[in-house]
């Protein structure tokens, strides 16, 4: 490929120094917006401070700087892995993942040059900023779609445009808002270029879904807490066990003295206990409730085990399931087995069974959608949730690997999203916090504190309608995808030279 210059003008005189200052701000910036921080529109000066370095750069100029961007916002993004694995397995694990990342805000950057010689440059050069998302989501290895811009945005009012077209469009927002803000910068008397306050316009014209359609159910979250010990937790199954056996029986004593209301249904936290089809303790703790109960358990089936969601009838013991599908990469299943003792602790362990089914549980007189930790940060898995009908989501997680850093906040703010994304209420059940109960706008109405016991009762709106983004999202994505390739190749044929 030849090198191109961002704009059919001389290339541009900033010095690379101030170039790569720019992107390495432009990447903490990035990583400035997301919770528990409620600096949205960080990300928005991060990616005009981006768009501005690129200016005037060639190819492989703009695939340097995006390499230095994302690995700076991915290092910082993603430090709860080295919280996680650091202290006993080392700081490979952050190192790589962060830098395999790097390479997709990298490849982005390195074909601006093309579609910015296209009118409304800023507009293309946001579907390739979307387009890499999408892919680093679904690829190596099932993708790893952590540190979407969209999951950055909760506080802020692009939220709203999830219930249009989902994550995707609220990444392309925020971003096409910040490239168009800088090239306006450059040309502040052309008043055609001051349309990236178009984005936000359409955003706060949005009403997100709240009120109640189907009724209301009132749930309780069960955590039960867990040792803050990293890699120790894989010795302290009994431990969690107990722990939530123990605060599902005060939970119980509560009810049958008036301190609380009975609730609708009780949530427990993912892998808080493991189990077999015939658990007289569970039996026991369940029936004592009075209440259905969706358990988190680890279970084998077929001599494989099965990370999965069960729901568990007072009266009659263990019921449907929904097993995960979305499984961590080199962790919950592990690829390159061969060469994974590299990069993780978990090279030995056995694969955990991948379900196959929809997350969807028919409990309380509700279609319940389930998606399991990890799985919050795919669009499908909740998307077909709705579709399917399910009036209420639950997410239960078990953020205590890694420890008191930002993971599980910037888990909840995926929780939100969808719920906005859906029109759906959320119940994030965490063995350690933070649990919460989210409305369907994305507003959050309780949440507990990290490494404490706890339970959350609250009353929560069931809904039907199915928002845009749950019937088109996945074609949004995919025009996205369509349109930003298209720009790549007008772009290159316009600057191919003319024959003689």
């Amino acid at each position: 490929m030849s090198e191109v210059a961002l704009a059919p003008r001389p290339t541009s005189r900033v010095p690379d120094v101030a170039r790569y200052a720019a992107v390495v701000a432009a990447g903490a910036l990035l990583h400035a917006a997301f919770p528990p921080r409620a600096l949205w529109w960080a990300a928005v000066i991060a990616f005009a401070l981006l768009w501005s370095a690129l200016r005037g750069a060639r190819v492989r100029r703009a695939a340097l700087l995006g390499l230095v961007f994302g690995w700076t916002f991915f290092l910082l993004h993603l430090v709860w892995i080295d919280d996680f694995l650091g202290r006993d397995f080392g700081p490979a694990p952050w190192l790589v993942l962060a830098a395999v990342m790097a390479l997709f805000t990298s490849a982005a950057c390195a074909l601006v040059p093309l579609v910015a010689r296209l009118p409304a440059a800023p507009v293309w050069a946001a579907l390739l900023f979307v387009l890499q998302e999408s892919a680093r989501g679904r690829l190596p290895f099932n993708g790893f779609p952590w540190g979407r811009v969209a999951f950055g945005q909760v506080e802020g009012p692009y939220l709203r445009l999830a219930a249009l077209g989902g994550a995707p469009l609220v990444s392309f927002a925020v971003v096409v808002t910040g490239f168009g803000a800088a090239a306006w910068v450059a040309r502040p008397r052309d008043v055609r270029r001051a349309w990236p306050v178009l984005p936000l316009v359409a955003a706060l014209a949005v009403t997100p879904a709240v009120e109640a359609q189907d009724g209301v159910r009132t749930v309780a979250v069960v955590q039960g807490n867990a040792p803050d010990v990293g890699l120790g937790l894989l010795d302290q199954r009994e431990t969690l066990r107990r722990n939530h056996l123990r605060v599902t029986a005060g939970l119980a004593t509560a009810i049958r003295a008036g301190e609380v209301p009975a609730p609708d249904l009780v949530v427990w936290p993912e892998s808080a206990t493991s189990t077999g089809g015939h658990d007289p303790v569970l039996d026991g703790a369940v029936a004592d409730l009075g209440v259905p109960t969706l358990v988190g358990a680890l279970r084998r089936v077929d001599g494989q085990q099965e990370n999965a969601v069960i729901a568990w009838d007072p009266r009659t013991g263990a019921g449907a399931s929904y097993a995960k599908r979305e499984l961590v990469p080199f962790a919950e299943h592990i690829p390159l087995r061969s060469l994974a003792g590299l990069v993780t602790p978990f090279a030995d362990t056995p694969d955990l069974r991948a379900g196959t089914e929809p997350g969807v549980l028919d409990v309380a007189g509700t279609r319940v959608g389930v998606g399991i930790c990890y799985e919050v940060a795919y669009d499908a898995v909740l998307r077909e949730s709705a579709a399917r009908g399910a009036r209420l989501f639950v997410v239960p997680t078990n953020n205590a690997w890694y420890g008191r850093g930002e993971m599980t906040h910037q888990q909840l703010a995926m929780a939100r999203v969808r719920a906005v994304e859906h029109g759906r209420a959320v119940v994030v059940a965490a063995i350690s916090g933070v649990s919460a109960v989210v409305r369907p706008d994305g507003t959050v109405v309780r949440s507990t504190g990290v490494f404490t016991e706890d339970t959350l009762l609250a009353t929560v709106p069931l809904r039907s309608d199915t928002t845009p983004a749950t019937r088109w999202g996945g074609l949004l994505e995919a025009l996205f995808a369509l349109a930003a390739l298209a720009a790549c190749a007008v772009g290159a044929r316009v600057g191919r030279p003319a024959r003689r």
